[in-house]
């Protein structure tokens, strides 16, 4: 693994259009394998103590993003914390490509989580301890809801990507076929996606992230103002270490192995991941609910008004309220 390390001294990036959250503390914490990440943490807002919502997000994502929903989760008596995944955002890169998505294993993304929640997560912030996953992070927070109990209390996902649409073939065997080619060599090799290109004004229109442009322009401004930031088409190797992770998301037993409660939150009018997959999925499960939100695109934290306040009311329901 080659890392390419990030600046000594972390930021968060405040724009007018995207202010920092009050009582931002930013740093960096080095995992067990040796990777640097970057991570922020916000206090709550008002005297009600709900504990701390540690928040994932997903592929080619960064803090800033999230400023908002931060912000929503502090209003509501909640401290926060995030970090951005390996490879990505302000932390350190795999690859000599840092525009390239790359990770060797998709259980490095446990390694972060472990280790943000051990090293700064315990120690620095008020339990009790929720995880929220977006996309990828949505199903890093599904495999950490099987290995350990005591992290958190409550899981709560928004489009979690539990399977891909347009697979040449299923999960299993396209997931054999990229594991030969990484096998092969071709690990680094990019994987162009239309739901992969760079976001920009150019490119709102029928983008299938959102179809709020305030909030997807505010991420380009992020953009615009630090480059660095980005992250671009996923790898062959990404691709492959995904695929596995899925394919134990879809098994018959893994409702079984969810030790936690888990709500699931699916974009009706998702392309960027598969919202039959992630429907089966919520029928199957042991300890938990989902809902699938009318109209909505892939970044349902980003979406309109009127379905972030069902996003919202969600967790209302599955966490604040239990809070307490």
């Amino acid at each position: 693994m080659n890392v390419v390390a990030k600046p000594a001294e972390p930021s968060l990036v405040h724009l007018d259009t995207n202010p920092v959250p009050h009582g931002a503390r930013a740093g960096y914490f080095t995992t067990s394998d040796q990777v640097r990440l970057r991570y922020a943490l916000f206090p709550r807002l008002g005297d009600v103590a709900r504990g701390t919502v540690v928040l994932v997000p997903g592929r080619t994502e960064f803090i800033e993003k999230y400023f908002e929903t931060i912000t929503d989760f502090q209003k509501r008596g909640f401290a926060v914390a995030i970090y951005d995944l390996r490879g990505q955002g302000g932390s350190d890169r795999l690859i000599k490509n840092p525009k390239l998505g790359y990770v060797e294993s998709f259980d490095d993304y446990w390694t972060d989580l472990r280790d943000f929640h051990a090293g700064i997560v315990l120690p620095d912030c008020p339990p009790p301890f929720y995880l929220v996953g977006h996309s990828t992070g949505g199903l890093i927070g599904l495999m950490a809801a099987t290995r350990d109990r005591l992290m958190f209390d409550r899981v709560f996902l928004s489009s979690p990507m539990v399977s891909l649409p347009g697979l040449p073939m299923s999960l299993k065997w396209t997931s054999r076929v990229m594991n030969a080619l990484r096998f092969l060599g071709l690990s680094r090799l990019p994987i162009g996606r239309r739901e992969d290109k760079a976001q920009s004004e150019a490119n709102f229109p029928n983008n299938p992230l959102t179809s709020d442009k305030r909030r997807y322009m505010a991420t380009v401004d992020v953009l615009k103002a630090r480059p660095d930031l980005f992250v671009g088409y996923p790898t062959l190797g990404w691709i492959g270490s995904a695929l596995g992770a899925m394919r134990r998301a879809n098994a018959d037993d893994f409702p079984a192995q969810l030790k936690i409660p888990v709500f699931i939150c699916a974009a009706a009018c998702d392309t960027v991941v598969e919202t039959p997959a992630t429907e089966m999925l919520g029928l199957r499960l042991k300890a938990g609910h989902h809902v699938v939100i009318p109209g909505a695109r892939h970044e349902l934290f980003m979406e309109t008004d009127v379905i972030r306040a069902q996003v919202l009311a969600a967790f209302d329901a599955f966490v604040t309220e239990q809070s307490a």
